[in-house]
């Protein structure tokens, strides 16, 4: 008797305990990757950086799976996959990774969390009708916006920042498409196999743009510090927390699972604060606060539009 109790409790322990573990480490090494993309494109063009980052894990990925002769894709299933890998892989992550050789890694980050914005604006013009929560939600986060940036108005008559800054938010913006067309197309097939493909196929892409570009520099002329920045976005980014992040979304609850949103930026805020020593202001700090608090109003009126 004591020992089904014990094994139950251990059961309990292990279905609650881990995908907690997993969303911890989701919350926090997301959150170090803006720091690593920051030191990884000061040596190195942001596109190239994101090109080897995508190649390697996706091969990390893809040799995996093909040892375990997991099925491939069919049909339909490659249309929902490269479509996902342009806006994704391609749009979203070179885009943000391109952003923060211009602006703060914690800018970059709180820019990322913007996608709930966008997927509410973008499914008014769908012809969705908002609920109040969700107004609410986007009138409090557009303030917060604003007053983050409200020290860097004279910022934007450079062209870098600016530049840094509008890229940024195009690449929330593919981002929250992907998040709708995901739901729109949701898929059967193996969710990791598919990141591999994914991650792959945009290398591809990525690749072709440097060579049409001609703007790669050659692997000797990388520095050590650019190369562990890679090894650090391929391992904790690209493959560890990936599959830390579906495994909490399969075994979590939306609104637990939501969390990991709000810390990143504040992990790589505090952390860019200490490490680089970007600039920690009040602004940022009372902005950053109103904005992901106009984010949970946001994902509080879609979890309740979906009971």
């Amino acid at each position: 008797m004591i020992q089904k109790i014990k094994s139950g409790i251990q059961s309990k322990i292990s279905s609650v305990g881990l995908p907690i573990l997993a969303l911890c480490w989701v919350s926090f090494f997301w959150g170090t990757t803006w720091l690593a993309s920051k030191e990884g494109v000061k040596y190195m063009p942001a596109i190239q950086l994101v090109a080897i980052r995508q190649f390697l894990g996706a091969s990390l990925y893809l040799t995996y799976f093909l040892f375990k002769k997991t099925t491939w894709p069919k049909g339909k299933q490659w249309k929902t996959i490269f479509i996902l890998s342009i806006l994704n892989f391609v749009l979203s992550n070179g885009l943000s990774t391109w952003g923060v050789k211009y602006i703060s890694s914690g800018l970059g980050a709180i820019i990322g969390a913007l996608v709930p914005l966008w997927v509410v604006i973008i499914s008014l013009f769908n012809g969705e009708k908002l609920v109040k929560l969700s107004i609410i939600g986007l009138v409090v986060g557009f303030a917060g916006v604003c007053v983050i940036f409200y020290e860097h108005l004279s910022d934007f008559l450079i062209f870098d920042f600016r530049f840094g800054i509008i890229i940024s938010i195009i690449s929330t913006l593919t981002w929250a498409f992907a998040t709708l067309y995901t739901k729109k197309k949701a898929a059967s097939f193996n969710p990791y196999f598919s990141l591999g493909i994914q991650m792959f196929i945009s290398s591809i892409f990525l690749f072709a743009y440097l060579g049409a570009t001609g703007s790669a520099v050659s692997l000797s002329s990388i520095p050590m510090i650019s190369w562990i920045s890679i090894g650090y976005l391929v391992l904790f980014g690209s493959v560890l927390t990936f599959i830390a992040f579906i495994y909490a979304l399969q075994h979590l609850p939306a609104e637990i699972n939501s969390i990991y949103a709000y810390i990143n930026p504040i992990i790589a805020v505090l952390l860019g604060a200490y490490i680089f020593g970007e600039p920690l202001t009040i602004s940022i700090a009372i902005g950053g606060i109103i904005t992901l608090f106009g984010l949970y109003l946001v994902n509080q009126s879609i979890r309740n539009s979906k009971k």
